[in-house]
């Protein structure tokens, strides 16, 4: 009977872990968005890749890890995070928007046009920008393209 009751033990102990583990990552993304809205951007990326490690399909993370890379001028690592986010849930609308605007910056007209399409068909919380977006393509629009139409 003794035998029986020491794995029993054992396991119990393991499923306490994992479950105080469990915790603990919903408490990082968590953690990583109050530190975002003060502003605490070094701080808050750690914990939103701390999540990612734990949680490799958090789209939220990879938005928020987006936003402080814009906020520090990083074109390269939004752009992947953002299409992270999209391979995710196609349909945010958040990344879409975000990534509409950086293809803006860049100057590509094609995928920037392409994306306010698609921006359009999923909008939900930013519609919107949906103008704001129109009026940033039409100053990238080259002026020969603009006499064609």
């Amino acid at each position: 009977m003794k035998n029986f009751f020491s794995p029993l033990k054992v396991f119990a102990i393991f499923l306490i872990l994992i479950l105080s583990e469990v915790g603990s990552q919903s408490s990082y993304l968590d953690e990583g968005i109050i530190l975002f809205e003060k502003n605490e951007f070094a701080k808050s990326k750690i914990l939103f890749e701390r999540n990612l490690v734990f949680d490799p399909k958090n789209e939220e993370s990879y938005l928020y890890l987006a936003k402080i890379f814009n906020k520090n001028n990083n074109d390269e690592e939004q752009e992947i995070n953002l299409n992270n986010v999209l391979l995710l849930n196609p349909k945010n609308d958040e990344a879409i928007y975000m990534l509409t605007l950086l293809k803006i910056k860049q100057s590509d007209y094609d995928q920037a046009k392409h994306l306010i399409d698609k921006f359009i068909l999923v909008c939900k919380s930013f519609c919107s920008k949906k103008d704001e977006m129109q009026q940033k393509l039409k100053k990238l629009v080259p002026e020969d393209a603009k006499s064609n139409n």
